[in-house]
């Protein structure tokens, strides 16, 4: 397990107050009871952890841990974007 999914698996764990070793890559938020506004605390979360933005449109296409974390790893891997 790499460090960003380890960490968004932490996160979310602690977010619904589940153990660790009952979230994984492939469940979702339905089957973990994330809510949309737990969705948007995450979210929130995940920005402050990775010094990213996730843009607001691309939260309705998050529907397991691993698309986040997939998300992630694509929004740090991209060049930043030039301050105007």
């Amino acid at each position: 397990m790499d460090d960003v999914e380890s960490r968004i698996i932490e996160l979310v764990a602690k977010s619904k107050n589940l153990p660790v070793s009952g979230v994984h890559m492939d469940s979702t938020f339905d089957e973990l009871q994330v809510d949309s506004l737990d969705k948007i605390n995450s979210t929130f979360a995940v920005e402050e952890m990775f010094a990213i933005a996730i843009p607001d449109d691309s939260l309705n296409s998050l529907k397991t841990v691993g698309d986040v974390v997939r998300g992630v790893e694509r929004l740090r891997a991209a060049p930043p974007e030039p301050v105007s």
